[in-house]
């Protein structure tokens, strides 16, 4: 099993009780509840803390992009990478994800990305998501054309890295007379991609195909979901003729571990209730504005019990009991990642160790006692069963 230390950046200054007033953390927050000082201050915390995973033996550091928001500050995720690859040497660096159809021009995103890996000597993983719907409201972006920009984005940015060059372009909505990238992926015949996602069924069918056999990472869902959704992916790619590898599963969820079940849960508890009710609070049409989905993937939505954007706050007893958030003992915490390998052949799994307000004394003890205690078991349980 691959572990990736998973960051979001959050603005944990952030004054919950005032934010509380507006109706998101996303999109419609006052930009004056941020203090650039203490932002900076939390920039330099947070590299400091996906650094020092190197040193704890994790397979990769991963970051992401998100707009306008108070829940993760990496507008830009390829600047939060460029630093991180100045100052690491070994450990890979994932981008996860990029929101290809956020951009006018998905070529600046195949350049940027092979920069980073030759910045890196082939030490980048690039991730592709469409952007949740939030994202729709803060770039202007039609999210009735979301699939189809994303699909016309990704093939654009595959041919730029594979295809000599010039070329020229003609799609729907990208067209280009030159296309001839300078610099080229260091890696050979691209940087690995990986697809992060809710499970929409859509993006399970197409990023299981032959063609890409992407590894497919679901994000923040109980753990009946998760278990659902990657073994969707698991009969797709039968339907498709061919048995995924455990590396095309992943799971990303918030993680916490402490000494016992009881500390774990009373040292993380409001943490992990501001990162659910604070920090992802937005109205369902922020969430999934018209257009932006497809009828069958919105009731798979909802009947997979999304706890972003819900109507009512959400406990973190709820949210340990349904495995949102793996909180607990190391032994507690190792169960349940085992059990849900067992039920799908997870093989990625994307920790978040620093979510809501969680200090980073706590994210620092739990992250130290994962790397301890929880991480070489699964890895030599893995190459045992390899050997």
């Amino acid at each position: 099993m691959k572990f990736v230390s998973f960051h979001l950046m959050p603005y944990r200054q952030l004054d919950l009780e005032a934010a509380r007033q507006h109706r998101s953390t996303w999109v419609v927050l006052p930009n004056s509840f941020y203090d650039p000082v203490k932002g900076a201050e939390e920039y330099a915390a947070y590299i400091d803390f996906l650094v020092d995973c190197e040193r704890l033996g994790f397979d990769c550091i991963s970051v992401n992009e998100h707009h306008q928001n108070a829940y993760g500050l990496m507008p830009a995720p390829n600047l939060i990478a460029s630093a991180l690859i100045q100052r690491t040497k070994t450990i890979k660096i994932a981008v996860l994800g990029r929101a290809l159809p956020l951009v006018s021009n998905p070529v600046t995103i195949a350049e940027e990305f092979a920069m980073l890996d030759n910045l890196s000597r082939g030490r980048l993983v690039c991730g592709f998501v469409r952007g949740i719907g939030a994202e729709y409201h803060s770039t202007g972006v039609n999210p009735y054309f979301s699939h189809e920009r994303f699909h016309e984005a990704h093939d654009l940015i595959i041919k730029a890295w594979t295809q000599p060059g010039p070329f020229a372009f003609e799609g729907r909505h990208f067209n280009l007379r030159y296309v001839n990238l300078w610099p080229r992926p260091y890696q050979q015949p691209h940087p690995p991609v990986w697809i992060p996602s809710q499970g929409s069924t859509e993006t399970v069918v197409w990023a299981s195909h032959p063609d890409r056999k992407y590894p497919f990472m679901v994000t923040f869902s109980a753990g009946d979901v998760v278990a659902r959704n990657l073994n969707a992916y698991r009969d797709e790619a039968r339907k498709y003729g061919y048995e995924p590898e455990d590396g095309q599963f992943g799971w990303a969820c918030p993680v916490y571990v402490a000494e016992t079940d009881e500390r774990a849960r009373e040292e993380a508890g409001a943490a992990v209730e501001s990162l659910f009710n604070d920090f992802l609070r937005m109205p369902m049409e922020m969430l999934i504005p018209p257009g932006y989905t497809s009828q069958k993937s919105m009731q798979n939505f909802f009947k997979g019990r999304s706890v972003i954007g819900a109507p009512t706050r959400i406990t973190a007893d709820f949210l340990i009991e349904s495995q949102t958030a793996l909180i607990g003992s190391p032994q507690t915490v190792r169960d349940k990642i085992e059990a849900m390998r067992d039920k799908t052949g997870l093989g990625i799994l994307l920790p978040m160790f620093q979510f809501g307000i969680l200090s980073d004394e706590l994210a620092r003890r739990s992250i130290e006692m994962f790397a301890a205690e929880v991480m070489p078991h699964l890895q030599t349980a893995a190459a045992k069963e390899m050997a």
